[in-house]
């Protein structure tokens, strides 16, 4: 697993940080959103006002630790890229991406 981004958490909820990768370095938002339905996502993921993804809030089921759960995609991608932001040291939550 590959730290892909670095986080905080806001006031109001949302999680604003940068996700860096080997073709991508952009600051991104992670904002509560409205859900429509139970299985809609708790989060919207975005990056120069373009929605990236979503993520949906989770808890380990070891630990109970909560993190939130993203699916990030873009055209450029050859495929979605899955990823949690979990918190890390220092109150900073870590996007860590896995396959």
């Amino acid at each position: 697993m590959a730290q892909i981004g670095t986080f905080t958490r806001s006031e109001d909820g949302s999680f604003v940080g940068t996700i860096r990768t080997l073709n991508i370095n952009i600051k991104a938002t992670i904002k509560p959103a409205a859900k429509e339905n139970e299985r809609a996502p708790d989060y919207r993921v975005t990056a120069n006002g373009v929605e990236l993804g979503a993520a949906w809030s989770k808890a380990a089921k070891d630990s109970g630790a909560e993190y939130l759960s993203l699916k990030l995609d873009d055209p450029s991608f050859t495929a979605p890229v899955y990823a949690s932001l979990v918190q890390g040291d220092n109150g900073e939550h870590k996007l860590i991406w896995s396959r």
